[in-house]
């Protein structure tokens, strides 16, 4: 079984996907499967190994895992055995985002302002990537890469994503001025120099930023209604909500928005850019009056 499972990771690795967590699982499962005697996968002896999974969330991930593997494989050996997925019941959840209002972004970039040491860098720094968040969508994780070589006169240049992509984000005049007035000052050496850099000149750190950005929540007082401290991750689904109540009329120009905004975002697939429908209300209204319409009138939207 181990041969088949290195090809079918070489394959999806081929495609965009890490597939490291994936590799582990099947690999044990693999090894518990050979412990049965067995070379191709079993419902059973599945859903025993997925058992050993500590929790339903940890159990449910191991099965899934093994039946991706399996609908892949059964084209050529039907011999593999199909578990059902949704054995253990397990649903996931997503924790409703926090949409910045306009308001909300200002109070914490003039936050950002107010960090020590006054006069040096690090307020500026802190002001920028929120900013630079705020107006793009870029997860913290791909604004912490960019390098000084990433800003180019077509926008920012991302590489190697959270699914192993490299797109171009192109940036609003503003957007490019405020990112020249922060590299003004703060004058890099090289073009491979990290954008943003922490107290002792090397790359910003997440845990750094998520730090601060939690204090400058708290300055800033931005309150949720569920009492839960909104988070650095929350700029990129206000960014997505806010350019989706921008799109256009009609079903035909909202769908094409919409691919548009999953390839800026970089989301390997557009699901993950129609979840942002479910975060306001006004959209959710939308999406219902315009179900309505059909099923009562034939309306198309």
């Amino acid at each position: 079984m181990l041969t088949t499972i290195e090809a079918y990771l070489t394959l999806r690795r081929a495609t965009g996907f890490a597939m490291s967590n994936a590799e582990y699982l099947l690999k044990s499962f693999a090894a518990f499967a050979a412990g049965r005697g067995q070379t191709h996968v079993h419902t059973q002896t599945a859903i025993d190994w997925a058992t050993l999974g500590p929790s339903v969330a940890q159990r449910d991930a191991r099965l899934k895992a093994v039946c991706r593997f399996v609908r892949h494989v059964r084209v050529d050996d039907a011999r593999h055995e199909l578990p059902p997925a949704n054995h253990f019941g397990a649903r996931k959840t997503r924790r409703p985002p926090h949409i910045y209002s306009a308001q909300e972004i200002d109070h914490l970039i003039e936050a950002a302002l107010r960090l020590r040491p006054k006069g040096g860098l690090r307020p500026l720094t802190y002001a920028t990537l929120i900013a630079l968040l705020s107006a793009t969508g870029l997860r913290i994780s791909e604004a912490l890469k960019l390098t000084v070589a990433d800003v180019t006169g077509d926008g920012l240049l991302i590489r190697e994503t959270k699914f192993r992509k490299t797109r171009l984000v192109p940036l609003h005049d503003t957007a490019a001025a405020g990112l020249q007035r922060y590299l003004a000052r703060r004058r890099p050496r090289a073009d491979d120099d990290p954008m943003f850099i922490g107290k002792r000149g090397g790359p910003l750190r997440y845990i750094a930023v998520k730090e601060t950005f939690d204090r400058l929540v708290g300055k800033a007082g931005i309150v949720t209604a569920t009492r839960r401290r909104p988070r650095l991750h929350d700029l990129r689904h206000t960014f997505a909500v806010r350019a989706l109540q921008g799109s256009p009329a009609g079903r035909s120009r909202s769908g094409a928005h919409m691919a548009a905004l999953s390839t800026y975002m970089g989301h390997v697939n557009i699901y993950a850019t129609y979840w942002y429908l479910e975060a306001t209300a006004d959209l959710m209204r939308d999406v219902a009056a315009a179900g309505e319409g059909f099923i009562y009138d034939g309306r198309r939207s």
